[in-house]
């Protein structure tokens, strides 16, 4: 018999939801801040850090599907618990390892086990449970927004950190900031007790190989892996391309990546919002779209720090908001029960995206001197996921009779 779970209380959920995204984003989106410190400390190309953000990002989309499973069967809480501490660890080895193979390998599997246990796909579940169908879009995109906040709000403190107290101290300060805040809120993702449901369960097998045989879920697959690429190659090779171009003032940098948190808050919210008016697929497209033109205009551009500020707040506004519109999608088709694992599957392919996008972003840099290869590929595929997603059904599945657990 399937057991199924009560609806938590929405105001609770998102309350904790908020805070573990708010940190388990904003830090990470702060790592692009400590690619030249480290760098130049161990006496690294930029490959080394690359390669260590890369594995990161793949070993979170590795994890994703797993963690999203075990929160759908055992509870979000568990969870988030084990992605505290490794994420806390994580940062612990970032301060302390300099050999340079052990440090991309424990910061990339620690850390990305982290993110893959305290952001979207891990607690897309708890929130999809607790939110009526009706505000559910809505609900995906106060969590975007939550961790946009993060972004914005932690871009200007890691600096100030940095810069204040040095780079290894800056990270034992984040480690504890993670630990001592993601624990509490853990413990507010508790689901009443379970009760059993009327009809049919299907199994995890099942449902994946439904969602792996769905067009519609591999074109979102598709679209994410490009969002992975975008932002994760942004995010962190920004502040050294700006450098590289002669925008020497590190604050250009880091108020560039908070305006990007700044600007996706809104984004995320009126994305949640208007998923729930507008087909979800015609707003992926025109987010993929309209990342490629405003990637080659600020290219076009005469470089300044007004034209950073400029990309950043147009790139903030489209940055998380493929979030809520593609969980909404993977909700409304094929339902809630294994909603978690699925959001965490379709984020796999996110983040193999950002592998190839952080790591390709160093080695093409260390072989050419120049990040405009790069450049170039990221607005191809903003036109490739944008054509993609044109073609999603976001219908819910109907579906034959499942066979009993």
């Amino acid at each position: 018999m399937f057991i199924a779970h009560r609806a938590p209380n929405l105001k609770t959920v998102l309350l904790a939801t908020g805070v573990i995204l708010t940190l388990a984003m904003g830090v990470r989106h702060g790592f692009g801040l400590w690619m030249q410190p480290i760098s130049q400390a161990n006496g690294w190309s930029r490959e080394t850090y690359s390669l260590a953000m890369a594995l990161q990002n793949l070993m979170w989309g590795a994890f994703g599907p797993l963690a999203g499973m075990v929160a759908d069967r055992f509870g979000t809480m568990r969870v988030v618990l084990v992605g505290a501490f490794a994420y806390m660890g994580g940062l612990l080895w970032m301060a302390l390892v300099t050999q340079p193979a052990l440090f991309v390998i424990g910061s990339g599997i620690l850390i990305g086990l982290g993110l893959a246990c305290t952001a979207f796909g891990a607690v897309s579940g708890i929130i999809g449970r607790a939110a009526p169908p009706e505000r559910r879009s809505w609900a995906f995109g106060i969590s975007g927004a939550a961790s946009s906040f993060g972004q914005f709000m932690l871009m200007p403190v890691e600096q100030m950190l940095i810069s204040s107290v040095g780079w290894q101290t800056a990270l034992y300060m984040l480690a504890a900031l993670v630990v001592f805040l993601m624990v509490p809120m853990s413990f507010r993702l508790r689901e009443p007790a379970h009760v059993k449901a009327a009809g049919h369960h299907q199994s995890i097998g099942a449902a994946l190989g439904e969602a792996l045989r769905n067009r519609s879920f591999l074109l979102l697959v598709t679209g994410y892996f490009v969002c992975g690429f975008q932002l994760i190659f942004i995010g962190v090779h920004l502040p050294a391309y700006l450098k590289d171009k002669g925008v020497l003032d590190p604050q250009v940098a880091v108020t560039a990546l908070a305006l990007i948190g700044l600007f996706n808050i809104f984004g995320s919210y009126m994305a949640g919002q208007l998923g729930g008016k507008v087909p979800k697929r015609y707003l992926l497209s025109f987010i993929y779209f309209a990342r490629a033109a405003i990637i080659a205009l600020f290219l076009l551009a005469p470089l300044s720090p007004l034209t950073v500020y400029i990309f950043a707040a147009a790139m903030g506004v489209l940055w998380l908001s493929t979030v809520p519109l593609t969980n909404g999608i993977i909700a409304g088709v094929f339902g809630l029960s294994h909603m978690s694992m699925l959001a965490g599957l379709v984020f796999f392919s996110h983040q193999i995206g950002s592998f190839i996008g952080v790591w390709l972003g160093g080695y093409l840099f260390d072989l050419q001197g120049s990040y405009d290869v790069v450049w170039g590929i990221a607005i191809g595929l903003g036109v490739v996921a944008g054509l993609a997603n044109l073609p999603v059904d976001e219908r819910p599945l109907v579906r034959g009779q499942l066979k009993a657990a």
